[in-house]
């Protein structure tokens, strides 16, 4: 572990110098580009530096404690200094071993995120308009731009689906674990007699796929034309401007009605069909190689329950990790941030436990 931190320092130092050259800052692509790997490369050089100054406590403290004669005080002193040496040696250690885990390539991709009404009915549906509009808070507070590429909206307004892109730096590593099913407990505003419903809502996250990733052969397409309509069956507009895209081998259908351009929808149709089929074939991958418990490691599983809103009790609890917290409404208000960082500790710890049973 240690020789690739010496090597990850020197690198780090070697793009610092880079850098600082004219000729560097001349060249926008290649200075963006050394840029970015300066930023990623930080968090571990400037943990791997706290170790090397805690190792130096630790040494100092040691060859104080080897000498001859020393005074109880002085005695004292050294050994709680080497104490705290320690276990910050320890606890550092730990942190490195996972900041130094292979990176989601996926990570630092935009999203195309896909909700759906489960059991519920119309509940389920207007549930899933919280849930969208969450998310949306949550990309706000990030500066993101969310972007919706076709909604399926209800009478009361809710949606019985809704597809949408979410573009930022980051989006993918944040987001990732919010695949699966999210349970709602609440008094519907229809129910008289006071009684709390359960109703469901799917989640799925898929990182967007690029033009290299995944080759799709367009005789294997069918694309369709149709009129948008909205809630009720009105007329968005009069023209056949959505676009339905089959993928013939697999049957997986893409619709698309958001924008008026036919061309528009055709290009989002196909931007969720490639990361579908980019996702899908990344999880038969994933089932191929791996065993049971490994395969779960920082994928999440869309059919089980991860999360329940109870809002009698103002109550969110995320079932993998056992995490209750009392603020379900700062929560649908888009503060996912407490949720979110605990869900991505507990899969990074997971790996790692996984890798280092790998390496026996």
């Amino acid at each position: 572990m240690f020789d690739k931190l010496e090597a990850v320092e020197s690198r780090y130092e070697q793009i610092a110098i880079e850098l600082s050259r004219p000729e560097t800052a001349a060249d926008s692509a290649l200075f963006t580009k050394l840029m970015k790997e300066h930023a990623e490369l930080s968090q571990i050089v400037e943990k791997y530096r706290e170790y090397k100054s805690a190792k130096a406590s630790e040494t100092e403290a040691l060859e104080i404690l080897s000498e001859s004669g020393l005074e109880k005080d002085f005695k004292e002193l050294a050994e709680e200094e080497l104490k705290e040496a320690r276990a910050a040696l320890e606890k550092i250690s730990d942190e490195l071993k996972l900041l130094l885990l292979p990176k989601d390539p996926n990570d630092e991709k935009n999203v195309i995120v896909e909700i759906r009404g489960g059991a519920g009915g119309e509940e389920a549906a207007l549930f899933a308009g919280s849930l969208y509009r969450m998310y949306n808070m949550y990309s706000e507070s990030k500066r993101w731009n969310a972007e919706v590429i076709s909604a399926n909206e209800t009478e009361l307004g809710g949606y019985k689906e809704i597809v949408f892109m979410i573009e930022g730096a980051g989006a993918y590593s944040k987001l990732k674990y919010e695949s699966g099913v999210h349970r709602v407990q609440r008094v519907p505003d229809t129910e008289t007699q006071g009684r709390i419903h359960t109703s469901t809502v799917t989640v799925a996250v898929l990182p967007e796929a690029e033009d290299v990733e995944l080759e799709i052969n367009p005789a294997d397409l069918k694309i369709d034309t149709f009129r948008s309509s909205g809630a009720g069956g009105q007329h968005i507009n009069k023209t056949s401007s959505a676009i339905r895209v089959t993928h013939i081998p697999t049957g997986t259908v893409v619709e698309c009605q958001d924008e008026r351009s036919q061309f528009k929808n055709k290009d989002k149709a196909l931007k969720i069909l490639r990361s579908r089929l980019l996702d899908a074939a990344q999880r038969e991958h994933d089932e191929a190689i791996a065993s049971d418990r490994k395969s779960q490691v920082g994928t999440g599983d869309r059919s089980e329950r991860i999360r329940t809103y109870n809002y009698p009790q103002g109550r969110v609890t995320d079932h993998r990790i056992g995490l209750t917290l009392y603020k379900l409404e700062q929560v649908l208000n888009g503060d996912l941030d407490e949720i979110i960082d605990a869900l991505t500790t507990y899969y990074r710890t997971e790996a790692l436990k996984a890798e280092n049973e790998a390496q026996g």
